[in-house]
């Protein structure tokens, strides 16, 4: 399934909201194998060894859906920040 990547293409309301994804990394379940920095650089970091978002608050953007689609931990959850649905990863 296509993912969206560009500013209001989901969650965006009709008035014309920005649609923001929130990103959450459960740093316990992080195993810190850097999969995730190469696949969305920019967007993630590594802090004491743990991934990290550099910004809770994202613009829609593949490169962070990817990153948690390759989790092997699976420890990054990308949300709409609206609505709170879960955008990835998919089950």
């Amino acid at each position: 399934m296509p993912v969206p990547s560009g500013p209001g293409e989901r969650g965006g309301s009709r008035t014309g909201e920005r649609a923001q994804w929130l990103v959450e990394v459960d740093r316990h379940a992080c195993a810190g194998s850097g999969l995730c920095l190469a696949t969305a650089h920019g967007r993630l970091r590594l802090d004491a060894g743990r991934a990290r978002a550099v910004a809770e608050l994202t613009d829609p953007d593949a490169r962070v859906t990817d990153a948690a689609e390759i989790c092997p931990m699976e420890a990054i959850t990308v949300r709409d920040a609206r609505t709170g649905e879960i955008i990835a990863p998919q089950p």
